[in-house]
């Protein structure tokens, strides 16, 4: 495996053959050893400097040199928003997909479970989840309707992307560039999640008054050194655009940069570096404290997707109902568990495992929501000592629009349908009898 350079938002360089970079120039006349000059750019050439991304690529052979795109016919259960027909406002619930039987690569293991906006205007994100346990040969992807969030559940995943090699294992998270090419190899079976943000590309959070050090340090973030493949055999190309899966062949391998620079990178980030912030008087704090990652929207402080953990972590706080209170919001919630037990959810669902690592929930805008009834009886009669959640990792996919569930999801056997019985047995509050 390749070694990485480190920081978010850098613009980095990196050569894998010496002098294959140029100096002082993005496009030279005759770049060395031959090699072409491409320009990779995942925002407007006119946008602030501070929030420009692009990357210079020194190729073997151009990223446009292939024949047409041909609609890819198969049974991909992929979509994308906007989905067609109403939402309701259920909450819902899903066991860990199953591993699936015959050989599947990570394309074919994705089922789009939610999405929301339009793909088509920047605005939004698709969620899905994978099942595989066949790395990929000889095939390539492309997302072009968004860039990648990746977080896997089980097994290691080594993506082979333009720039570069990323092992992310479970525990770790991955970000690839709208448009960017890459494969996926898998150790085994292999079971994740992945939020496709059409909107703004992530960033860090702004700190406001908890300064300068804290949450998401950027030092802290990957990015893979230059790795290229010199192979003249065909490889399938299969782009994701607007919704629909396109393919070509290509004579070589597409992961041919030997030099690149910029700050439009691939990414991955060890989730257990992440500096949790919480009280240390009373109250639980906001979700938003944990947020690693926020693609933001027009409206500042209003995000078109954050991406929340909830690590290990002390909790201290006196007289405080610990776990997330129950609560409505004007966001709209998509959650997984990579492992242990989420501490609001310690309950069991309706025989398929309750929340558990692999599953998943959807909570959408101005729905009541919160801790299951077992995990509030175990709060409310706790004894308030310091307590350290050791077993547990928990995240959250947080969009300002409502998220709606596919058809395939729905139907899905892993939905979990008496998910509402969770909240069932609250016994009711006992006032005081009125005197006379």
């Amino acid at each position: 495996m390749s070694g990485y350079m480190t920081g978010f938002g850098n613009h980095f360089a990196s050569e894998a053959i010496a002098g294959a970079l140029p100096i002082g120039r993005n496009s030279p006349q005759r770049p060395a050893f031959g090699l072409y000059a491409e320009q990779f750019s995942t925002t407007a050439f006119t946008a602030p400097r501070a929030e420009n991304r692009r990357s210079w690529l020194y190729r073997l052979r151009p990223a446009a040199s292939h024949p047409p795109f041909e609609r890819l016919d198969n049974a991909s259960r992929l979509m994308t928003a906007p989905l067609a027909g109403p939402v309701d406002p259920n909450r819902l619930r899903w066991s860990a997909l199953a591993m699936p039987d015959g050989p599947t690569d990570w394309l074919d293991g994705l089922v789009t479970y939610a999405a929301n906006g339009d793909a088509g205007t920047g605005a939004g994100i698709g969620v899905h989840l994978y099942a595989a346990n066949r790395s990929m040969e000889r095939r390539a992807l492309q997302f072009s309707d968004g860039e990648l969030l990746i977080v896997p559940q089980t097994g290691v995943l080594t993506l082979r992307t333009e720039m570069g090699l990323l092992a992310v294992p479970p525990g770790h998270i991955a970000l690839i560039p709208r448009g960017m090419r890459f494969s996926v190899s898998l150790d085994g079976p292999a079971r994740g999640y992945v939020c496709e943000n059409y909107g703004a590309p992530f960033r860090l959070p702004d700190l406001g008054p908890i300064g300068s050090n804290g949450l998401a340090n950027p030092r802290d973030f990957e990015t893979p050194v230059a790795s290229f493949e010199d192979d003249e055999g065909g490889f399938q190309l299969v782009q994701k655009f607007q919704g629909h899966l396109w393919q070509t062949t290509l004579d070589h391998s597409p992961f041919d940069v030997v030099a690149w620079h910029g700050n439009s990178v691939p990414l991955r980030y060890d989730l257990a570096r992440f500096n949790t912030i919480g009280t240390v008087s009373f109250d639980h704090p906001d979700p938003s404290i944990f947020t690693v990652l926020t693609s933001p929207s027009d409206t500042p402080g209003t995000a078109n997707c954050d991406f929340v953990i909830f690590p290990p972590r002390w909790m201290v706080a006196e007289d405080t109902f610990r776990p997330p209170w129950f609560h409505r919001n004007v966001m709209s919630e998509f959650m997984g568990l990579i492992h242990g037990v989420y501490d609001a959810k310690e309950g069991a669902g309706d025989g398929k495992g309750g929340f558990e690592p692999g599953g998943a929930s959807l909570h959408n805008q101005m729905n009541g929501h919160g801790p299951d009834a077992a995990s509030t009886r175990k709060a409310m009669e706790a004894d308030l000592a310091p307590v350290k959640l050791d077993d547990t990792l928990a995240f959250m996919f947080e969009s300002r629009w409502v998220i709606a569930p596919t058809s395939v999801a729905l139907e899905l056997d892993e939905r979990q349908t008496d998910y509402d019985e969770c909240w069932r047995d609250f016994p009711k509050a006992k006032l005081p009898r009125a005197k006379g």
